[in-house]
């Protein structure tokens, strides 16, 4: 349905040590980078983060998140631990979300500008 989602940040730069820690453990690099812009993906392009005038301010209650595939349980767990190390915040630990489904491991984090983040495996591990 979707080719590809942007976001705006404040700092590429900045934004550029978070996801790329983060996504790493996934299978995702940036693919593409010029001056205010970045391009994530694992062969081609799905994920733009862009400096932009106005980033769309952080909103806890507007239910927009991000989620990223992860191809194992340790990838959501290196994910994290990624996230977290180049200065995103824990939103929920890596772990099973029963209510989800029986094998739905996922951990949360929120990027610096405040993007809501997922990755998730359904996997049994």
């Amino acid at each position: 349905m979707l080719d590809h989602i942007s976001i705006g940040v404040r700092d590429t730069d900045s934004s550029k040590r978070f996801y790329d820690a983060a996504l790493q453990p996934l299978g995702y690099s940036c693919l593409s980078q010029s001056p205010g812009s970045l391009g994530y993906g694992a062969k081609t392009v799905e994920l733009w983060v862009n400096e932009a005038g106005r980033p769309v301010p952080a909103d806890m209650d507007s239910g927009l998140h991000f989620c990223f595939a992860a191809p194992s349980r340790t990838g959501v767990d290196a994910f994290h631990a990624a996230a977290l190390r180049e200065g995103g915040k824990d939103n929920g630990q890596p772990g099973l979300r029963t209510a989800y489904g029986d094998n739905y491991y996922a951990a949360f984090v929120i990027d610096p500008d405040g993007y809501r983040l997922e990755a998730y495996c359904g996997k049994a591990e």
